[in-house]
């Protein structure tokens, strides 16, 4: 991909637009129902679309009937595809993971492109415990999403780098943020040494949250100055911007948390913004129901979950505001794999 390009695509994510971004999690593998929930977004008036902050970026699976929905493609919506095959245990480790999917990774990415996906995301898995993450751990992960996102943008394919830290465990804030500064200085660190371009990519990194086991429960306004901290510290200047992810925060948590983060005061050079899935899919799927007649108001339940996640990505969501069918309820899965 061209630099101008590149940059174009990485930003189209992150602008102050209207739009909508849906995550591939939406209705899990059936590819019917999960177009039919979005497929009205992109047709309607410009005025209509109600998160500031995505340009009709969809995230979907690879399959017929995305590489043929030539609709998207005129309609200012730029598809993506998760190129990562999962997780495997890393060998001598106590029970930490590295992500797999790199042997092929080249040739896929060419196919996908060829096809019309103009992203990519990989998930990378880190975990807090006594001794976690080790040094091995932190290397082999870093070091595995450069490789992706060198081979992403040799393809012209920006990639979203996504080094999770699970929110597994009882530790503290402090905790979280100190490990989740250790992760990403060594990711970006690895991304220098593989000569990825960063002004075509993205971060999509957790929030720093205490551990789901630890009997404090932190404000919003706790979490936001760890975040914004732990990016101050680690994320270059030059990455166009941060998509969290929801790390089993409920619908609402999610929204709070990243109105927080964005009403910080201080130097943040990246768009903060979210790339949720299920915080962003609860009351869709709850409201859907797996049947048809129901798509409709599952269709109401996204929309109105992105017009909140949209006005917290410019600081200006009221909490409370906004109720889905979910409710307040928890999204955490304890060791949460996909």
């Amino acid at each position: 991909m061209g630099t101008i390009k590149s940059i174009s695509v990485a930003s189209a994510a992150v602008t102050q637009k209207p739009g909508l971004l849906s995550n591939a999690h939406i209705v899990s593998d059936i590819q019917t129902a999960r177009f039919s929930l979005n497929s009205s977004v992109p047709s309607r008036p410009s005025w209509f679309y109600i998160s500031p902050h995505l340009n009709a970026l969809f995230e979907c699976k690879y399959s017929n009937s995305c590489r043929s929905d030539a609709g998207r493609r005129s309609s200012n919506a730029n598809l993506g595809q998760r190129v990562d095959k999962g997780v495997v245990p890393l060998f001598c480790s106590e029970d930490e993971v590295t992500t797999q999917g790199l042997d092929d990774l080249a040739q896929r990415c060419v196919k996908y492109k060829r096809d019309g996906c103009h992203f990519a995301k990989w998930r990378c898995v880190l975990k807090i415990k006594r001794n976690t993450p080790s040094y091995q751990a932190i290397q082999e992960n870093s070091n595995v999403l450069a490789r992706y996102a060198s081979i992403c943008q040799a393809a012209r394919i920006v990639p979203i780098v996504e080094p999770e830290i699970l929110p597994d465990g009882d530790h503290d804030l402090d905790r979280a943020q100190k490990v989740t500064e250790t992760v990403l200085a060594a990711v970006y660190k690895a991304l220098s040494d593989h000569h990825v371009f960063l002004e075509g990519t993205l971060l999509k990194p957790n929030m720093v949250t205490a551990g789901q086991s630890h009997k404090r429960r932190y404000s919003p306004e706790d979490i936001a100055a760890a975040t914004v901290t732990a990016l101050c510290r680690t994320v270059p200047a030059a990455v166009c911007g941060v998509t969290f992810l929801s790390g089993g925060q409920s619908e609402e948590e999610a929204s709070v948390n990243l109105n927080s983060i964005n009403r910080v005061k201080g130097n943040k050079p990246w768009t903060l913004t979210f790339s949720y899935g299920r915080a962003l899919q609860a009351s869709v799927l709850k409201a859907w129901e797996g049947k048809g007649e129901n798509v409709p108001t599952a269709q109401a339940e996204l929309l109105k979950r992105a017009r909140a996640n949209g006005m917290a990505a410019l600081g200006r969501y009221e909490p409370g505001t906004v109720t889905g069918t979910a409710g307040n309820e928890g999204q955490f899965i304890e060791g949460h794999t996909y």
